[in-house]
């Protein structure tokens, strides 16, 4: 005890007491009957978990990290390069995807240079494809861009001379002449003619298949049903007036579906090449999709990339032959990327000039003149 009434304790009993007080810590941690020592010792071992460097995901190092950034550029490097066919039927997919999203003014745009010909009454564009005609799909459309066009072609004038409208139709998937009048009397008058079949549309289209005979008249009704199924839908089917009788040494005439329309169209081989044909088709009715039922169903020979008539009980991509594939480079798992082989060549309309009549062909025929047309390799 020193002077002051305190009690000093040296070095060694300090340390004496504290290494009392540890080992009574360590013996308490060791008993299992204490409830605060097992939930110290479940503590230690969550923590040693998340700190555990055997459970932690290992770091790379800078070598294997190089290492593995070669190796997948190898993978990348040793896969098979895409074939010109491939290339062009990607272009053609994102192209149409980026015309149906960009803005109004940039497809006005693309419009005002694809004009084919244009008079007082009526102008002629070449229609890209995947771009739908009318506002009912929620995507940008001719008919939405049509007063910026309207205003191009005038000089961007404050007040346009006219306001163009369009007249006759043209399907989503299907490229080439468009005609467009420029007043409302104009699509009265081009209607009108159409109605007396005075206006004729000449397309173009790749088949699957080589028709036979190479030039007829397709006249069949067509109804639309409905397909069950998993996937219920609809689609026009043909609704024959003829059958073939018991004995099958004839027709039998059966009567006409009241909800069926009369279709005619006409058709022409011009060239066939591994397995497909280049085909000229002059639809002389406008049901909808006329062309498409008639070749699939009427002649067993759908149009190139056609997924929806291709098949009548499902809906799937085409099923194009080995020949076919190996021609267009693709593999059949990629055949749902074929874009529709529907192209509007050249559009003549009554009481118009010859000369007229020749600027109302599509571009694509200025294009290829000189090509002899190959069917296979004929590109839209």
């Amino acid at each position: 005890m020193n002077p002051c009434g305190r009690t000093v304790c040296n070095f060694n009993d300090w340390r004496q007491r504290v290494t009392t007080v540890v080992s009574r810590t360590a013996t308490r941690g060791k008993c299992r009957r204490c409830p605060w020592a097992q939930s110290c010792q479940k503590r230690s071992q969550t923590t040693d978990a998340k700190h555990d460097p055997v459970s932690e995901k290992p770091r790379l190092s800078a070598l294997d990290l190089a290492q593995k950034i070669r190796d997948s550029a190898t993978k990348k490097a040793t896969q098979p390069p895409l074939s010109t066919q491939q290339k062009r039927v990607l272009d053609i997919k994102r192209f149409s995807t980026q015309l149906q999203n960009v803005h109004p003014n940039v497809l006005a745009k693309h419009l005002h240079r694809s004009v084919l010909y244009q008079d007082n009454d009526v102008v002629v564009i070449n229609k890209p494809y995947g771009v739908p005609v009318r506002d009912d799909t929620g995507v940008t459309s001719i008919s939405s861009v049509l007063p910026v066009l309207s205003k191009m072609m005038t000089g961007n004038k404050i007040k346009s001379d006219f306001n163009l409208l369009p007249c006759l139709r043209l399907e989503k998937e299907a490229s080439g002449a468009l005609l467009l009048a420029k007043r409302a009397e104009v699509v009265e008058r081009l209607l009108d003619l159409q109605r007396n079949h005075q206006v004729e549309m000449t397309y173009w289209v790749i088949t699957v298949g080589v028709p036979v005979p190479s030039v007829g008249i397709i006249d069949i009704p067509i109804i639309e049903r409905e397909v069950t199924g998993p996937q219920p839908h609809y689609k026009m089917a043909l609704s024959p007036l003829f059958k073939m009788n018991d004995s099958g040494d004839g027709l039998t005439k059966i009567r006409a579906h009241r909800q069926a329309h009369p279709a005619v169209t006409k058709y022409k081989v011009l060239d066939s090449s591994s397995g497909c044909s280049l085909v000229e088709l002059q639809p002389c009715t406008g049901v909808k999709h006329q062309m498409r039922v008639h070749m699939a169903f009427g002649l067993t020979c759908p149009i190139l990339g056609d997924h929806k008539y291709s098949h009548w009980n499902k809906l799937a991509p085409q099923k194009l032959p080995e020949r076919v594939l190996k021609k267009l480079g693709l593999e059949q798992s990629k055949s749902r990327h074929l874009p529709l082989h529907l192209f509007a060549r050249r559009l003549t309309a009554a009481g118009s000039q010859p000369g007229q009549r020749q600027r109302f062909l599509s571009r694509a025929q200025i294009l290829h003149t000189n090509v002899q047309p190959a069917a296979a390799d004929a590109a839209l």
